[in-house]
C-alpha cells in the first residue's frame, strides 16, 4: 500500500489544505491555478472598465476601477481555496493588500511608461504588464501575505 503525502504548503503557511485540494494534490499548482483565474479576473474587468470608460476618462481609471472590483475576490480565493489558513484573518488581509498594492502601483507606473511614454495601445500593454506582475506577486503572496510562523 502506497501512502499518500501532500507536501507542505509553501513560506511555512498553516492551516488545512483549502477545497480545491480534492482536485489538485499540489498545493503550490493550486496556488497557480487560483492566481491565474484571479489575474484573467483583473485583466478582464480593465478590459471592460476600458472599452466602457476609457475614452472618457483614460486607462487609469480603468485600472483603479478593475483593481477594486478584483482585491477581495482574490483574497477570499486564496485564503478559503487554497490555503485554508487560520486565525489572523484582518493581519493576513493587510499583508494581502499590501504585496496587491504594490503590483497595483507598480502596474499604473509600468502602464504609464507604455501607453504614455513609448504610446503602446492600452489593451497588448495591459496583457504584458499583468503577466509581469502575476510572477511578482506570486511571490509576495506566497511569502509574505499568508506566512506562518513555523512550530518546531
Amino acid at each position: 500500500m502506497t501512502e499518500s503525502h501532500t507536501p507542505p504548503p509553501p513560506a511555512g503557511m498553516s492551516g488545512s489544505p483549502g477545497p480545491l485540494m480534492r482536485i489538485i494534490k499540489n498545493q503550490a499548482l493550486a496556488f497557480l491555478l487560483v492566481g491565474g483565474v484571479n489575474t484573467a479576473l483583473g485583466t478582464a474587468w480593465f478590459i471592460v472598465f476600458q472599452l466602457l470608460i476609457g475614452e472618457q476618462y483614460g486607462y487609469h481609471a480603468a485600472i483603479v476601477l478593475g483593481y477594486l472590483c478584483n482585491v477581495l475576490c482574490a483574497f477570499a480565493m486564496y485564503r478559503y481555496l487554497v490555503f485554508r489558513v487560520r486565525g489572523h484573518f484582518f493581519k493576513d488581509l493587510v499583508r494581502f493588500f499590501i504585496v496587491n498594492f504594490g503590483a497595483f502601483v507598480a502596474n499604473i507606473s509600468l502602464m504609464t511608461v507604455a501607453v504614455s511614454l513609448l504610446h503602446f495601445p492600452p489593451i497588448p500593454s495591459q496583457l504584458v504588464v499583468t503577466a509581469i506582475m502575476a510572477v511578482a506577486s506570486f511571490f509576495g503572496y506566497r511569502d509574505f501575505s499568508f506566512r506562518r510562523k513555523t512550530t518546531t
